[in-house]
């Protein structure tokens, strides 16, 4: 009953959805993550730090709010679709479903000249590697470059205009700020009236796996222990948030002083076959 009751109070653009696959998206448990979000979730301001896609962010789109990623190309994309739209759409119908092609785009930033691409180029190269590339996944190596290999599709929606223009009209209507920065800096001066959303890095299950490897910039356990910390605070000044992480004995143990809620994922991207599937995770508040 609860989960219907936000359902049918959220009466927002169906349109305004995320333009990007992202590791780790949140599209699919949007009605786990629904049910534990503050019932008055309309009469905070909207913080998340870590957006990626930015599925909770569309679903729920707030009047205002905060979203940052520390991956600057993709903070790059929020941008440019708010600001440069026309120019955007323009530059994503030169664009090829081809392999040579592909990879020609692909090697852009293994070269000097990768800094002299505007920011509308930019946006839309990422757009078209996230359209084009096997699995939809936006990977990059330690050097920083990206690496996903072509995925062959024979129609790949590069051009999305009905998402991109409503997107742009929901960030243009809206008091949305848009930055990228540590997420420490976005959680400095939030007062009581702010809800966060935190959707880091997550955890490896397995504690033999390689950290440095998981995320561009590779989060390690003392990364997991300060974002608990930055929690802390957030808990102490009165401020509720709302955290997904993995179901590791690690996160389970850092955040036992709240409430923790397991919930199922099915997550069709990883590098090793036997963890694709119905996978646990976790959903942590500080709230009733």
């Amino acid at each position: 009953m609860y989960i219907q009751c936000i359902i049918k109070m959220v009466k927002n653009n169906k349109l305004v959805v995320p333009f990007l696959k992202w590791a780790g998206g949140k599209r699919q448990l949007i009605p786990s993550i629904v049910v534990h979000l503050p019932k008055n979730i309309r009469e905070y301001n909207y913080i998340e730090p870590f957006v990626g896609g930015g599925a909770i962010l569309f679903y729920l789109q707030p009047h205002n709010a905060i979203i940052n990623d520390l991956n600057k190309e993709l903070i790059n994309v929020y941008e440019v679709i708010k600001n440069n739209l026309n120019e955007l759409i323009l530059d994503l119908k030169n664009h090829k479903n081809e392999s040579d092609y592909f990879y020609k785009i692909r090697a852009l930033d293994r070269n000097d000249d990768f800094e002299n691409l505007n920011s509308v180029q930019r946006a839309s190269r990422i757009i078209f590697l996230n359209k084009t590339c096997f699995n939809g996944l936006y990977r990059v190596n330690n050097a920083g470059e990206f690496n996903a290999p072509f995925g062959r599709y024979k129609n790949p929606n590069i051009v999305n205009e009905p998402t991109l223009k409503a997107v742009h009209r929901y960030l243009n209507t809206n008091n949305i700020q848009i930055s990228s920065k540590d997420y420490s800096e976005v959680l400095k001066k939030l007062d009581k009236k702010s809800f966060v959303y935190l959707d880091p890095p997550y955890h490896p299950i397995s504690e033999n796996s390689n950290f440095t490897g998981y995320v561009q910039g590779g989060w390690n356990i003392f990364d997991q222990v300060d974002l608990k910390t930055a929690c802390d605070e957030l808990n102490k000044n009165g401020i509720k948030f709302l955290l997904s992480n993995s179901s590791s004995e690690l996160i389970k143990d850092l955040y036992k002083d709240y409430k923790i809620f397991i919930v199922k994922a099915n997550r069709a991207i990883n590098s090793n076959g036997a963890d694709r599937g119905e996978v646990d995770e976790v959903l942590i508040r500080n709230y009733e």
